[in-house]
């Protein structure tokens, strides 16, 4: 057998490397295809912990009001390692306007957060909750949760939350 080359205007290949030409598009065609799936969402991204509430509030500051925390920092003592933690913030609407909640953000991938949908009318209360998994977090765990509200004085509220992980025996 008599190896040719087949020339082209851009390469040179010989007829004993057409055998590679088929896996070397199979191959370009993989990889194509994870750049769109990293691309286009599945890289590798922290799940998502944050919801924004389809509530937007204005900028204008005639339009902020007063938020007044029942406990900002809550300290749960001791739990064991694998339990689910629920985290409860008490608020109330202290101003005379409409309080809008924009987003609730945990600082970490073990917490998530549920942002409430509705306006807070003044004078009334609600609650933002948090939810903790302490799998694979042994020892003493200091976690935030990020609250963004119409509110005087600063827009964005820390809550935060402390507890001792016993490890799994």
């Amino acid at each position: 057998m008599v190896h040719t080359p087949v020339k082209n205007q851009f390469l040179t290949l010989h007829s004993n490397n057409l055998q590679y030409l088929p896996l070397q598009k199979n191959f370009m065609r993989f990889a194509f295809f994870i750049l769109l799936f990293i691309v286009f969402g599945g890289g590798c991204k922290q799940k998502e912990t944050g919801k924004s509430s389809p509530l937007i509030y204005s900028s204008d500051s005639a339009q902020f009001t007063n938020i007044e925390w029942q406990q900002q920092t809550i300290d749960f003592g001791k739990i064991a390692e694998g339990k689910k933690l629920e985290v409860v913030y008490h608020f109330k609407n202290t101003g005379t306007k409409p309080l809008i909640i924009s987003k609730v953000e945990p600082g970490c991938g073990c917490t998530v957060a549920e942002t409430p949908t509705e306006p807070i009318a003044p004078g009334k209360e609600g609650v933002i909750k948090g939810f903790f998994d302490s799998n694979d977090r042994a020892g003493t765990q200091h976690k935030s949760i990020y609250v963004t509200a119409n509110t005087n004085g600063s827009q964005r509220h820390e809550l935060i939350f402390t507890v001792e992980v016993n490890k799994k025996s």
